[in-house]
């Protein structure tokens, strides 16, 4: 029997204010939400519905369309209830964008978005990336997904809504692999908000992709990776290894991952929403997977099966949510080798629809777990030695022209460079520019001591352009040195869309840095594309300083993963660039 996801089946799009209930040809009534989500999704703010739930809290890509299915894109209409004393008034307009002439290669191929009875699908966006030696790998949500029945009859793996593509050329041309394998005739899939990381040891690369990964019959919400090893022009792919496991009523969400090539292990840092007073508002955890020789095709995870996690970087507020968390680890020789740091938002989207939380401060925070607290199998400290925060103007409130996702994020993205001595974290700030600047904010490894005390630095010119926001930061590069992208727009009053990168970045700078290059050699006007997934083009974007065997483990090569509009559709693009 062709197994179908719940949400297909009872499917609300709304457009504007009005909502129509969909029930595909052939089903007689409408299938619920399996149990396992039902507490979960009727928090979720969902765009265009209104008011806002009770306890509300935003949520990934992934899990909106794990409780939302398709929604297409059209007009932002918020009707939900702002906390006392918040008003909103939103508008677009539209203009033109400058011109650049960077390489930039489709990951993806449009053809893989079709169904097998001939159904296309719209919208492949929110990318993770990875690099080492002459291979590639870009994962992304894939809207197809939603419309392939299981099991898929071309052994494309469509069914699943985590999709990939595979270079061996540097990134010069990919291979659509379709979706990320699974054996979906289980009842689980793969559901979005990729993360990848490569690994080599000795002539030997391996990539890792993590994702949501849901089962539709139970509402069980786990996080998986499958383990892949490059060869020749080929990518081989293990089946799932479970990562990490929720209990009754949990949804674990928005994972990353980091290597600790040293140590031979893969961190993964995520959200748990759950029914407990710590985890109803996002609680932050870090999961482990042992990569030894022997194990990198088979890894060896904690928590793994057990619902019980690893190791709790924060415990959850009892009113506000905590979201958008991402690892990075030190992988050089000396006193911090091997520890991981974790950066997350505090306050956000329960900033403007909780009550109690309109007077507590919107924070990135920064978390310091040292290596000798991870232990196997069970970690041996109750929490990080050390934790600071940033102060944010959040920018959730924003209606980005174009972009169809509410609440806008501002997620923290981390990186270690040993060489300074700092871990940094860059994020979209309103504090300025009323659509947003990218700033920085690096911290000693030792102690968390804030290098740029007064303020964060801002890494774009306040004279130029309208918006900036959704920026991406890995590694840092073999000197040291810090490479940022994001998405960026040269008048607050449109929807046309680059991405750009400010290299070379010196993370102890306590002054702008804007010499920002221009990655994407096509404009995308987001107004005009054509998307089955919110958001069009995703929380987040990502890139990739290239991997290598030996110490510092990276070289300066820089990978940058977005989604793009060009074609008419969100597609997942690739460039190469020269980093410091």
């Amino acid at each position: 029997m062709a197994h179908r996801r719940p949400h297909l089946r009872f499917l609300l799009v709304t457009v504007g204010l009005l909502t129509l209930a969909l029930v595909p040809s052939g089903t007689t009534s409408a299938a619920p939400l399996p149990n396992g989500l039902t507490a979960f999704c009727s928090r979720v703010i969902q765009k265009n519905v209104g008011p806002f739930p009770a306890k509300a809290i935003g949520a990934s890509s992934g899990a909106q369309m794990a409780c939302f299915g398709p929604q297409h894109t059209g007009p932002l209409s918020v009707t939900g209830s702002l906390a006392t004393g918040q008003k909103s008034a939103f508008s677009t307009t539209t203009s033109s964008s400058p011109s650049g002439s960077s390489k930039n290669v489709d990951a993806a191929s449009p053809s893989e978005d079709v169904t097998q009875n001939g159904t296309r699908a719209y919208g492949q966006s929110e990318e993770s990336v990875a690099a080492a030696g002459p291979y590639v790998v870009e994962a992304w949500n894939d809207a197809t997904g939603f419309f392939q029945p299981c099991p898929d009859p071309s052994g494309m793996n469509k069914e699943e809504l985590t999709g990939l593509g595979f270079s061996s050329n540097g990134g010069a041309s990919f291979t659509d692999l379709g979706g990320l394998p699974n054996d979906c005739t289980t009842g689980y899939f793969y559901f979005g908000d990729p993360t990848v990381e490569a690994f080599q040891t000795g002539r030997n690369t391996f990539f890792y992709i993590a994702s949501l990964y849901i089962n539709v019959n139970t509402g069980e919400s786990d996080l998986e990776l499958d383990a892949c090893q490059a060869t020749g022009t080929t990518l081989a792919c293990a089946m799932p290894t479970r990562i990490a496991t929720g209990a009754p009523g949990d949804f674990l969400d928005k994972e990353f991952m980091t290597v600790d090539p040293v140590n031979k292990r893969l961190y993964i840092s995520y959200t748990r929403f759950g029914l407990t007073a710590n985890t109803s508002n996002g609680q932050i955890e870090l999961a482990k997977c042992d990569i030894s020789p022997g194990l990198e095709l088979t890894p060896a995870c904690n928590p793994g099966t057990s619902p019980t996690p690893y190791f709790v970087v924060s415990p959850g507020d009892s009113n506000c949510e905590q979201e958008g968390a991402y690892p990075a680890v030190d992988t050089a020789p000396g006193a911090t080798q091997g520890d991981v740091y974790v950066a997350w938002e505090f306050n956000w989207a329960s900033n403007f629809s909780v009550g109690a939380c309109t007077t507590q401060p919107v924070q990135n925070r920064v978390a310091h777990i040292p290596f000798t607290c991870l232990t196997q199998p069970v970690a041996s400290c109750a929490g990080p030695t050390e934790t600071n925060a940033v102060a944010v103007t959040s920018m959730d409130l924003a209606f980005i022209p174009g972009y169809n996702r509410f609440p806008m994020n501002d997620f923290p993205r981390i990186a270690v460079s040993h060489p300074y001595g700092t871990v940094s974290i860059v994020w979209n700030d309103a504090r300025h520019r009323v659509l947003g600047d990218i700033f920085l904010e690096s911290f000693t490894l030792s102690g968390l001591t804030p290098l740029q005390p007064t303020a964060p630095v801002p890494l774009d010119s306040f004279s130029k352009g309208g918006a900036y926001f959704l920026p991406a930061l890995r590694n840092a590069s073999a000197s040291g040195k810090l490479n940022v992208t994001f998405y960026q727009r040269g008048d607050p009053n449109t929807a046309q869309t680059d991405v750009y990168a400010n290299t070379g970045v010196v993370p102890t700078i306590t002054s702008g840095s804007s010499t920002n290059t221009r990655v994407t050699n096509t404009t995308s006007d987001w107004n005009n594309v054509s998307s089955d997934i919110i958001p069009n083009f995703g929380d987040y974007t990502d890139n990739y300083v290239i991997a290598t065997p030996t110490a510092p483990f990276t070289d300066k090569t820089l990978y940058v993963a977005w989604a793009d509009g060009r074609l008419g559709v969100p597609n997942p693009f690739e460039a190469t660039l020269a980093g410091s």
